[in-house]
């Protein structure tokens, strides 16, 4: 791998790229630019626009080889380059007789960071909410081989070739304060863990249902979901199809590792559409990128008083119901993760300040999972079955090679019933790795539930800190 990394071009270089772009041919989407990261060891494509007819040259400066490509009778063009080993940087030229070139091109790992506000917000958090110790983090930030770029919010009726304006942004103090937070961290990890340069772009749009991130023709699985008309004048980005053709659709093609999503706080209300609808929406970006399945990487939604947020013709108030169709999802997503946040949520605060713990989480489950490092804890506990024996009823869990802990805390989030379907608080201890619950006035346990609460702090945990997600036996 090249070793040299990485001399930051000069600011009127990049301005005089982006008037070349401007105003002369081949264009470009914007995230193929100066500053770009592109996937190691790869064939990502690469696109743009020029005259109808045009004989479009790439050239890669790491292995000297020209690409060609024809436009089509509407100007486009499309084409794969191979990668090399993580290194630069490097000069991508594409040229109709008239040359752009991009510069300071890095080969590394590319990460999509998508979701809602959760992974929408910034370092120096919202107003008046703060992410915890992002000042010292942002302020120690400086590193030119991790890489940011923000796909700006749009929301569109039909499908989008090209996305608004943006830069990638080298990380620095004011580069990283700007950009999502559970990304940052999360790219912050991998770059010191793997040594190679990490893109992060971040295609985020806060308050968004999951279906605004998806297409017209995986929901038309779904009837109950009405589309938009393509004059609907009062389109956002709640509305169904919206952020995937005007955020998501732009993007398709570029060459990534895997993805990293934080997203589900605005179908709370609707549970049992989201454990069918989150897979459909996976199966969908990982059909369009072509890249087989890959990695795919979700938190679950933290606990919260969904009192405060959730709309009058709410189905079910209690988001466990969520949290647990997110649990569900595990089983039916291939290769994937969750981070549970049991233990970070906020009564009263649907964003939770401590975002480096979630990412945390999320980039072990990276490191052991996809680039397959060993030796530290990376999952959560996942609860497995229950089996009764007289008034007690045991419960095994996977992922908890060395056991649970509660800390030397009892454990109070545990509630039991019987065949009258009737929860009781129950007490519950850990034996060999298993709970044991039970409560006096329940003879006869039939199914357990753990933490299944709006608002909760969780308080069972593995051995290496990962907190249990909430859980039911039961499917009333």
């Amino acid at each position: 791998m090249t070793k040299k990394f990485y001399p930051l071009i000069s600011a009127l270089s990049f301005a005089l790229l982006v008037c070349t772009l401007a105003g002369a041919t081949p264009k470009l989407p914007y995230f193929f630019s100066n500053n770009m990261v592109l996937q190691q060891q790869s064939e990502p494509a690469i696109w743009g626009w020029a005259k109808a007819g045009s004989r479009i040259t790439i050239l890669t400066s790491w292995n000297k080889k020209t690409y060609t490509a024809t436009t089509d009778e509407s100007g486009k063009w499309k084409t794969k380059i191979a990668t090399p080993a993580a290194g630069g940087p490097y000069e991508i030229t594409v040229s109709d007789g008239t040359p752009v070139t991009l510069q300071n091109v890095l080969i590394g790992e590319i990460w999509l960071c998508s979701g809602q506000s959760n992974m929408e917000m910034p370092m120096k958090g919202f107003k008046d909410q703060p992410v915890l110790g992002s000042n010292e983090a942002v302020f120690n930030s400086t590193n030119s081989n991790i890489r940011l770029y923000t796909l700006p919010r749009s929301v569109k009726l039909e499908p989008q070739d090209t996305s608004k304006n943006s830069p990638w942004k080298l990380a620095d103090p004011e580069s990283v304060s700007n950009f999502s937070a559970t990304a940052y961290y999360f790219g912050k990890i991998l770059q010191e863990m793997l040594h190679v340069p990490i893109g992060l772009v971040n295609i985020s749009y806060g308050g968004s249902p999951v279906e605004a991130f998806m297409d017209a023709k995986t929901l038309a699985d779904f009837p109950e979901i009405k589309l938009p008309a393509l004059n609907d004048t009062k389109a956002n980005n709640k509305t169904p199809t919206t952020l995937f053709n005007g955020m998501l659709n732009p993007f398709l093609g570029f060459g990534i590792k895997g993805c990293i999503w934080y997203q589900g706080e605005s179908n709370n209300d609707h549970a049992e559409q989201y454990e069918k609808l989150f897979p459909a929406f996976v199966k969908q970006i990982r059909t369009q990128f072509n890249l087989g399945d890959f990695p795919f990487y979700f938190a679950q939604i933290a606990p919260y008083n969904y009192s405060l947020y959730t709309t009058p013709n709410a189905i079910k108030y209690n988001s466990a119901y969520l949290r647990d169709a997110q649990r569900k999802s595990l089983t039916t997503i291939p290769n994937s993760g969750m981070a549970v946040l049991m233990d970070i949520g906020e009564e009263n605060s649907i964003h939770p300040a401590q975002k480096e713990i979630g990412s945390k989480r999320l980039a072990y489950m990276a490191l052991a999972q996809t680039y397959g490092m060993k030796g530290f804890g990376f999952a959560s506990p996942a609860y497995d079955s229950i089996s009764v024996s007289g008034n007690i009823a045991t419960l095994k869990f996977t992922n908890a090679p060395n056991g649970l802990t509660s800390y030397g805390k009892p454990l109070n989030n545990f509630e039991i019933a019987g065949v009258d379907k009737v929860f009781r608080p129950a007490k519950a201890i850990i034996s060999q790795g298993k709970i044991l619950v039970s409560a006096i006035d329940v003879k006869e346990p039939v199914a357990i539930r753990y933490a299944f609460k709006d608002f909760v702090v969780g308080d069972l945990f593995s051995t290496e800190g990962f907190p249990v997600s909430s859980f039911r036996s039961d499917n009333w």
